[in-house]
């Protein structure tokens, strides 16, 4: 007979933000003539940017034709949008990162889901705590992340982000094999400075850590002083796999394209420890057998983002979120509301009120305010006492939700 995996037995039963739609589509049967603004999911509402437009009929124009037809593209991507990554994502910025270390995929997703396929089910992994769901939740699949015990999981090293610590997360006092770091944070928005990011690759070097670095926001980062690379720090290369997504940087959430760095010099150990394999080439084999790639369509959109109309026009579009984060802090700490993050991210990090905990403060803003938040407990034990907003929605939909949850909240 078939056995199924057993370990997926361990999750709850629906995502996080499966949870939180559930819970929305039912207030809307029980309530159909209210309409209901979400704050909560960090989806896009502006449309494609001009150059992205163009450069999409275009890549459909040559599809039409024999002579420019394109079937099956490399697995990694094609090189023209791996050369566009390498020249204006890093060398721009002093890093050397060659296209054959860029493997382009549909979303940081996926590839932050799948990437611990190259490494032993047994490693231990560490979490910044709250963190997204989808790194621990991956690990739970594949058994990596132990059993769970009071509301974490057995074998990973959870690393509180506190209000008390201003979020910045502390090196563990012992080793672990895998560590997941995601800046600009996602869910609290906050950032980590330079001299912190040092620090855990430091202790990277000196303990043989695989860091999985979640770069998905950078393109956010207002602050001058802010890495917007892990890269950007001696020795990364030797133990960081980074992750980038096209997604919020340019409104790709339902073209899909992003993009992995895995570099040549970062490699992992055989069991007995007397060899070291280079992820580069395994992640390379694993693309090949797993993964079509991504279209041509897509990946001819991502290479038009990095025209000098459509740095302009990307920028347009992450100036607006950015702005909306802005209106959001200010009114949101008018109304006598704790907020950290919005500043170099589009997530806020919203402290409930009188310690409520942050499902009943869901409950009660979606019923009160008909606004849609995400609990902070969804994104682990330290998330408790907290609610993630994001930028991303329309300006008036901003603006009369913050008018909503004022008058909700004074009410």
């Amino acid at each position: 007979m078939a056995l199924i995996n057993e370990h997926y037995l361990k999750l709850n039963d629906n995502y996080l933000f499966a949870d939180i739609a559930k819970k929305v589509n039912a207030f809307k049967v029980s309530h159909p003539k209210e309409s209901v603004i979400s704050l909560g999911i960090g989806d896009v509402t502006q449309p494609l940017c001009q150059a992205v437009i163009e450069a999409m009929h275009r890549a459909v124009d040559d599809l039409a034709a024999k002579e420019t037809f394109h079937g099956y593209g490399p697995e990694q991507g094609y090189m023209f949008l791996r050369e566009a990554i390498a020249k204006n994502d890093f060398l721009a910025r002093g890093i050397n990162i060659e296209p054959a270390e860029i493997f382009v995929n549909d979303g940081a997703k996926s590839d932050t889901g799948n990437i611990g396929e190259l490494v032993r089910w047994d490693n231990s992994i560490g979490v910044t705590d709250p963190v997204y769901p989808v790194y621990v939740d991956s690990n739970v699949m594949c058994g990596r992340a132990g059993s769970p015990v009071d509301g974490k999981w057995s074998n990973v090293t959870y690393i509180p982000c506190l209000e008390a610590n201003g979020f910045v997360p502390q090196i563990p006092d012992h080793r672990v094999d895998i560590i997941y770091l995601c800046y600009p944070n996602n869910p609290t928005g906050t950032v980590i400075s330079r001299d912190e990011l040092r620090k855990w690759v430091n202790y990277a070097l000196k303990n043989d850590t695989l860091i999985f670095y979640d770069a998905a926001y950078e393109a956010y980062i207002q602050s001058p002083d802010i890495p917007h690379s892990i890269y950007e720090i001696k020795g990364a290369k030797k133990v960081a796999v980074e992750f980038h997504s096209f997604s919020k940087t340019a409104g790709f959430t339902g073209v899909r394209c992003g993009y992995t760095v895995v570099p040549k010099e970062l490699t992992a150990a055989s069991m007995d420890g007397r060899r070291r394999y280079p992820l580069n080439t395994m992640w390379y084999r694993r693309q090949c057998t797993k993964s079509n790639g991504v279209s041509y369509v897509s990946q001819r959109a991502a290479e038009a983002v990095y025209t000098p109309e459509g740095k302009r026009q990307v920028r347009e579009a992450i100036d607006y979120y950015m702005g909306n984060a802005a209106i959001m802090r200010e009114a949101l700490a008018a109304v006598g509301l704790t907020v950290y993050g919005g500043h170099d991210a589009p997530y806020l990090w919203v402290k409930t009120p009188g310690g409520m905990d942050s499902w009943k403060f869901f409950e009660r803003m979606l019923y009160g305010a008909r606004v849609v938040c995400t609990p902070g407990v969804g994104f682990g034990p330290s998330g408790e006492g907290f609610v993630r907003l994001t930028s991303f929605g329309d300006r008036d939909d901003c603006r009369e939700a913050l008018r909503r949850i004022a008058a909700w909240l004074k009410g």
